[in-house]
């Protein structure tokens, strides 16, 4: 992969990256405040400046060295989590269930807009665009569209703390709960390790499918 490759694939990637994490965390932040949790408030985290959200690592050196590493076949990145206090909540274990839902809900949100964006916009509307604007703009949204659905997907996994998990641990009897909040200090080296093994491909690529098709309507 030249630096040419290189530098196309980071001017296309890196909007949509940082779309997704901020949004995402963003979703996170703005449904506990309206639950009654104000920490992400102020911890200066509901805005959408992605210098609040962008995480050194997560958010510029792991998906360059992606970029790197798989000649530009898979980007992904992550932000700052968003600092929530579920205790502030009247009910702690659904208000951090709706919390953790909030942030795929608003990548699948993001993914639709840019859809309707390329359908009644910029296809229409082609002819009228130069091309140097409506090809990058259209390489952009398409971008987006992938990066949000991949994260939706991939943060739905049901281990904590991922926000699958934090659905679970929010929705499950007491008891099943109880044992998930026990492996969560281990969930991250699970998630590694299902990385490295390819078994996260059963859970995301179905419902990165599944998510698709819900793109399809629009």
């Amino acid at each position: 992969m030249d630096f040419s490759s290189i530098l196309r694939q980071i001017i296309i990637s890196a909007p949509a990256i940082l779309i997704a994490i901020v949004f995402h965390e963003l979703a996170h932040g703005w449904v506990a405040y309206k639950l009654g949790d104000h920490t992400a408030k102020l911890s200066g985290r509901l805005t959408l400046n992605p210098i609040s959200h962008i995480d050194l690592f997560g958010t510029i050196i792991m998906p360059f060295m992606l970029l790197i590493l798989t000649s530009g076949q898979w980007v992904f990145g992550y932000a700052k989590p968003v600092p929530v206090n579920p205790y502030n909540f009247k009910n702690p274990r659904a208000g951090m269930a709706l919390c953790a839902a909030a942030g795929p809900a608003a990548n699948l949100a993001v993914a639709i807009v840019c859809t309707i964006l390329i359908k009644f916009i910029v296809v229409p509307f082609n002819e009228f665009i130069p091309e140097f604007i409506s090809y990058p703009l259209a390489l952009i949204l398409k971008s987006t569209i992938m990066i949000n659905i991949i994260l939706a997907a991939f943060n739905l996994i049901p281990i904590p703390p991922l926000d699958g998990g934090r659905i679970l641990m929010g929705i499950l009897p007491l008891k099943y709960s109880e044992f998930m909040e026990k492996i969560e200090p281990y969930g991250s080296l699970i998630v590694i390790l299902l990385i490295v093994t390819g078994l996260t491909r059963l859970f995301v690529l179905p419902l990165v499918k599944f998510f698709y098709a819900i793109l399809s309507l629009f």
